[in-house]
C-alpha cells in the first residue's frame, strides 16, 4: 500500500479552491431535509466546504492530511465564528468512533491513494457513518486522460502516480470504472442511490485535452446510503 501524501497549498492560489461547488448546495438542502446533524467532511482541504456545512447548521468534522489546509480551515473558521473540529489524520485510520456521522461528504479526495488503500478508505467511510446515513464522494473514472494517455507511471492496475509539477505533485491517484464502483459499494453494503459521470473538459479558462500540459479529467459522484450497522 502506498504511503499517503498531502497536497501542497503552497503551490496553489487557486480562489477555484475556497467557493463550495455545486453539489455541495443541493446536499446542505437534502441533508438538511433528513434531519442529519453531524457531518464529516473528508479531505477537508482548505475548508470550503467545511464552513459551508457549518453555516447551514450542520455539527461538522473536517479532516485533511495536509496541515497547511487545516490550519487555514482553522483561521477562516475562526473569523466567520464557526465552531468546526479540524483533525489532520490520514484517511486510512479515522480517528472518530464507529456510527458516529449522520451524513459524509468527501469531494476530489478519497481516490489519493491505491487499489489497497482505497478499500481501507471505504471500509473506514463505512466504519464512521450512522445505519441510515448516507454519503456523497467522488472517485476517478478510468475514461480520465490522466489515467489512460499521460504517461504518469502506474503503482498498480487501478492507480498512476502524478509526477508533474503543482499541488499534485507524487500524489497517487486510483481509478475505477462504473462495475467496478458498483462492485466496491456492495460489498461494504453501501447502497448506490444516484451514481454520475462527468467530463471536465474546460476549467478556469482552460479546454481540457490530451495535449502535453492539460488533460480531460472525468470522475464519478456517488451517493450512497449505509444499508447495515457497522
Amino acid at each position: 500500500m502506498s504511503i499517503s501524501k498531502a497536497w501542497d497549498w503552497n503551490e496553489s492560489n487557486d480562489p477555484y479552491w475556497l467557493n463550495p461547488s455545486e453539489e455541495s448546495y443541493y446536499l446542505c438542502a437534502r441533508w438538511k431535509k433528513l434531519g442529519y446533524e453531524k457531518l464529516l467532511d473528508l479531505g477537508c482541504g482548505l475548508g470550503r466546504h467545511s464552513i459551508l456545512f457549518a453555516q447551514h447548521g450542520f455539527l461538522v468534522s473536517a479532516l485533511d492530511l495536509s496541515v497547511e489546509g487545516t490550519n487555514y480551515l482553522i483561521d477562516w473558521a475562526a473569523k466567520e465564528n464557526l465552531d468546526i473540529n479540524v483533525q489532520v489524520a490520514d484517511m486510512l485510520s479515522l480517528p472518530y468512533p464507529g456510527n458516529f456521522f449522520d451524513c459524509l461528504f468527501s469531494l476530489y479526495s478519497i481516490h489519493h491513494t491505491d487499489t489497497n488503500g482505497m478499500m481501507k478508505i471505504m471500509n473506514e467511510i463505512k466504519r464512521v457513518t450512522k445505519q441510515n446515513g448516507e454519503i456523497y464522494i467522488t472517485l476517478g473514472s478510468k475514461e480520465s486522460e490522466n489515467f489512460k494517455n499521460s504517461g504518469f507511471p502506474k503503482i498498480d492496475e487501478n492507480t498512476v502516480l502524478k509526477s508533474n509539477d503543482g499541488t499534485e505533485k507524487d500524489v497517487p491517484h486510483c481509478y475505477f470504472d462504473l462495475d467496478e464502483i458498483i462492485d466496491i459499494l456492495r460489498k461494504i453494503n453501501l447502497e448506490p442511490i444516484n451514481i454520475r459521470h462527468k467530463d471536465e473538459c474546460y476549467f478556469n479558462g482552460d479546454k481540457r485535452s490530451s495535449s502535453k500540459n492539460s488533460y480531460s479529467n472525468s470522475h464519478y459522484y456517488i451517493l450512497a446510503k449505509n444499508n447495515a450497522i457497522n
